[in-house]
């Protein structure tokens, strides 16, 4: 061999052995250049039977239908506790309200210095943000960039909080505005690293304004009573004493916009006078309307509810078409191939069942959530996943969808197993999940209440308020009118459940409950 030869040889050698080593980093889990990017858009009151996917007829949700027929789409994803700002503080902590410290819509200021998603994806080497709605009376921790609503937000010409706390107002409507900062952060953003993006949308909490050009979107719909629309809450005490009602709770003028005063009224003082004179115009209209029907009875309870959900259903077409234009911005920008979105709400929602509003209890429609999810290559688009998977598991899925590590103290388990392996894989998962609820006795005067539930049962302990047990077979009962609590042949049911319950509580360390649990009548 030549002596040219010997060095050329070596330094070639040299080169395949670097890049080889260069490729063997870029493709370890956790590299920038291979982990996914994550957007999460976080809505707030969405319930998931009004969301096409889940087979509403109704709806306009193209685009949220689109990431469940391109992903996943979660059948029974449940919260912890049923109410705003609790579940966004389960999101950032993956822990229980017990343990985060975050427990009721009130004063109470989310504590930063615990274990945070944000913080735990950063220091993984991703990018933070979190833009929209936050509602936890705290500033945004963890997060390289934000721009957030104060507390619940305003639907027209909202103010918005950014760094280093400034607090700025801009027109235009709430919805449109989340997005059009997204995509604006998404284009400043640092390209070297990947990113993790909150969008927390205002949209679909009470007093449901709509859009402008969303006014009377659903005028011409007929929307069916439900089956428990007129129940008498037999056998359910805590339910029998709710003030949540769409009869008795729901207000002509602050809900449904009957006979406002916009000059005086300060849920308008914020519209400029062109957004007011559209606004008024439609609802003038509708005051003008219950005027001339002069309604009464069953009559008006049922005239109540076809205009809440058309105030409802109106105010979600926003939410969904500015999903739309967060999915074509990552199409056309080419992120879409290595983007997750996730869309969920903060729970679940009551649109006339059991004539109700709102959430809170442990009932189906409150207790379960919207969640699709896109993640291309990964999941089998079309892909529906059953198993009872927790508000607790969204972070520790999303630590495992990002390669980083889950830190000890979150309470979750990660689901992504159950995305990416084929429906007929027996994955081991959980067969109950733990529900716990606080706030009492405003607003809405519902019990506080903690319970159980499994593929087929729930068992919940009412308490505080009223003291009571409730036993439903999800089986042959999926409405939960019949509580069969002490009813002969379910004392074995009962008692097994209980167990499992007290188990339940131990494993999430819930020493309050336990406490309560003990001294419970049987």
């Amino acid at each position: 061999m030549t002596t040219f030869a010997r060095p050329f040889l070596s330094s070639c050698f040299s080169f395949i052995i670097a890049l080889i080593a260069s490729s063997a980093t870029f493709a370890q889990p956790g590299s920038a250049g291979k982990r996914p990017n994550i957007i999460f858009i976080f809505s707030d009151d969405h319930a998931y039977q009004a969301i096409g996917a889940y087979g509403n007829k109704i709806a306009k949700t193209p685009n949220i239908d689109r990431i469940a027929r391109e992903g996943a789409l979660l059948t029974n994803n449940l919260v912890t506790n049923s109410i705003c700002g609790p579940s966004r503080a389960t999101l950032l902590t993956g822990k229980y309200s017990h343990l985060n410290g975050y427990k009721r819509n009130d004063n109470t200021r989310f504590n930063t210095n615990q274990t945070l998603l944000s913080e735990e994806l950063r220091k993984s080497g991703y990018q933070t943000a979190w833009i929209g709605k936050m509602h936890l009376n705290s500033l945004p921790a963890g997060f390289d960039y934000w721009n957030v609503l104060p507390g619940q937000g305003n639907y027209y010409n909202p103010d918005f909080i950014g760094q280093p706390n400034d607090t700025t107002r801009y027109t235009g409507y709430v919805s449109d505005l989340i997005t059009k900062f997204s995509t604006e952060w998404l284009e400043k953003r640092d390209n070297s690293k990947p990113f993790f993006l909150i969008v927390g949308h205002k949209a679909t909490h009470r007093e449901w304004l709509p859009d402008l050009q969303d006014l009377g979107a659903y005028d011409d719909v007929d929307f069916p009573l439900p089956s428990t629309f007129y129940d008498d809450y037999s056998g359910r005490t805590a339910a029998l004493q709710q003030d949540m009602t769409i009869d008795k709770t729901m207000r002509m003028k602050q809900d449904l916009k009957v006979d406002v005063d916009y000059e005086k009224d300060w849920t308008y003082n914020r519209f400029n006078p062109e957004q007011k004179k559209v606004f008024k115009a439609y609802y003038d209209k509708v005051t003008q309307e219950i005027k001339d029907k002069k309604l009464t009875g069953k009559a008006l309870v049922e005239w109540k509810y076809q205009r809440y959900l058309r105030d409802y259903y109106s105010t979600a077409n926003s939410l969904d078409r500015n999903i739309g234009k967060l999915l074509d911005y990552l199409d056309q920008s080419g992120l879409a191939k290595n983007t997750v979105v996730i869309y969920a709400s903060d729970q679940g929602f009551y649109l006339g069942e059991h004539g109700w509003f709102d959430k809170r209890f442990i009932y189906e429609e409150s207790l379960k959530t919207p969640f699709v999810i896109r993640y291309p290559g990964v999941i089998t688009p079309g892909k529906t996943v059953k198993d009872l998977v927790m508000n607790v598991d969204w972070a520790p899925t999303v630590l495992n969808i990002a390669g980083a590590k889950i830190p000890a103290d979150i309470q979750g388990k990660s689901f992504l197993p159950l995305l990416k392996a084929p429906q007929t894989a027996k994955t081991p998962w959980r067969k109950e999940a733990y529900y716990h609820y606080y706030e009492y006795p405003q607003p809405h005067h519902v019990s506080p209440h903690f319970g159980i539930r499994t593929d087929r049962y729930k068992l919940a302990y009412f308490y505080g308020g009223v003291d009571a047990w409730e036993l439903f077979d999800l089986e042959k009962d999926p409405t939960e009118v019949s509580n069969i609590y002490g009813k002969q042949g379910t004392e074995k049911i009962a008692a097994d459940l209980k167990a499992k319950l007290k188990t339940l509580m131990g494993q999430y360390k819930d020493d309050e409950a336990l406490k309560i649990l003990a001294a419970a009548k049987k």
